[in-house]
């Protein structure tokens, strides 16, 4: 640890804080048709919304991430709170479509202060607790990225989506005051400057084998992830369905199982291995994935098939960061940054190709692509279980009692 640890509230300050950040990435996604009709857009334009806002979260990962090691706290996550209100404040004053992709691009790249929050959570945790202070966060970003569409949704059919990110803003802001105040105050002393940090991260993709699988696996569940949620939101506005923002948001409520099921995956972790949950996992998603593309639209298999999938992939994604941080512990966050840019470019992706591919194959063509790269998924963790013992998996076996390892 390298500052003094974190108050008794401070690891629950900065859970809320990753969750106000990341929902911004999703509140608007309930809206889409909304916001097309509103600024005359086609459906095509009003899906490059949510890839704006991976596209910016991305570049956040890339270029703000290593700023982790570099500037205190409460300056680091208050300014970009600031920032992302600010960003905001833009989407919702826009008068055309450019305005709004720029004012999104702003407010991915500042919602990547969840991100960071981890991070800090992990480095100014009292000793014996650092592990119990970054699944507190994880499940605080959790928590926002499940209910922002509902609250997104309820709030847009309440006061119009311009008004809602207004909302939005004003927390963004309440989060900065309050981090700026409570959040340690001591800048860390990095042992490499900045741009030999950034330098330094394309390096390891080349260098760690198990880093390359994880971005791999990552990337496939989650274009699938932003595949599913993107066409469910533009399916249910349209005709037949026609429904309201607040009606499509709570179809998020469906993932709580994906929550629940959140604080479980650990302890699965270090009892079978990360390869062992992800394939698990990504085979409970797929499951969903087929679900949807058999029940949907009755509500029932709507809503059966969101919670295996939501559960599948959020379980799939803790196991595999757990990889990620096993390759090398002492440069865990530049390891992560590598892995999140990838992952949220991939799924920048996903948002992208939904609308052509919605309109091209319709709901079932579209979810029966998410499903092929969960297969894809499935088949690559597997594969990695079959060939010889990676990093991630040999960290977590030694890990594990004897009695356990020769079972």
């Amino acid at each position: 640890m390298s500052g003094p640890a974190l108050p008794r509230y401070g690891t629950l300050l900065l859970a809320g804080t990753a969750a106000t950040a990341i929902a911004n990435n999703y509140v608007l996604q309930p809206s889409l048709t909304d916001v097309a009709a509103d600024l005359g857009l086609s459906p095509a334009t009003a899906g490059l919304v949510p890839t704006a806002t991976l596209v910016g979260c991305t570049t956040g990962f890339a270029l703000l991430l290593p700023l982790t090691d570099r500037v205190a706290p409460h300056r680091l996550v208050g300014v970009q709170l600031c920032a992302l209100a600010a960003g905001l404040v833009l989407a919702a004053a826009a008068p055309n479509a450019p305005v709004l992709l720029t004012a999104c691009l702003l407010i991915g790249a500042m919602a990547g202060v969840a991100a960071q929050a981890g991070a800090i959570a992990g480095r100014y945790a009292a000793p014996g607790r650092r592990g119990r202070a970054m699944a507190t966060v994880a499940t605080g970003l959790s928590a926002g990225i499940l209910l922002s569409r509902w609250a997104g949704g309820s709030l847009a059919d309440l006061l119009g989506w311009r008004r809602m990110l207004l909302v939005f803003a004003g927390l963004a802001l309440l989060a900065a005051l309050t981090t700026s105040r409570l959040l340690p105050r001591e800048r860390p002393r990095p042992e490499e400057g900045y741009p030999a940090a950034l330098a330094a991260m394309a390096p390891l993709l080349l260098r760690h084998r198990p880093l390359r699988r994880a971005v791999a696996l990552g990337g496939l569940w989650y274009f699938a992830f932003n595949v599913v949620w993107v066409a469910l939101s533009l399916t249910l506005a349209r005709p037949p369905h026609s429904l309201d923002a607040t009606a499509i948001g709570l179809y998020s409520l469906a993932g709580l199982l994906g929550f629940v099921a959140l604080p479980f995956t650990g302890r699965l972790v270090d009892r079978y291995t990360p390869g062992r949950v992800t394939v698990g996992a990504v085979t409970v998603a797929a499951l969903g994935t087929a679900v949807l593309a058999a029940g949907f639209p009755h509500p029932a298999a709507t809503v059966v098939g969101l919670a295996l999938f939501d559960a599948g992939c959020f379980a799939a994604q803790a196991a595999n960061q757990s990889v990620v941080v096993a390759v090398d512990p002492h440069r865990a966050g530049s390891l992560t940054g590598v892995y999140l840019v990838l992952y949220f470019a991939v799924g920048a992706l996903g948002a992208a190709v939904t609308g052509p591919l919605l309109d091209a194959v319709g709901w079932r063509g579209t979810v029966l692509t998410a499903l092929g790269a969960l297969l894809a998924a499935g088949g690559l963790a597997a594969a990695r279980r079959a060939g010889p013992r990676q990093e991630g998996d040999a960290g977590a076996d030694r890990r594990r009692p004897a009695a356990l390892r020769h079972r």
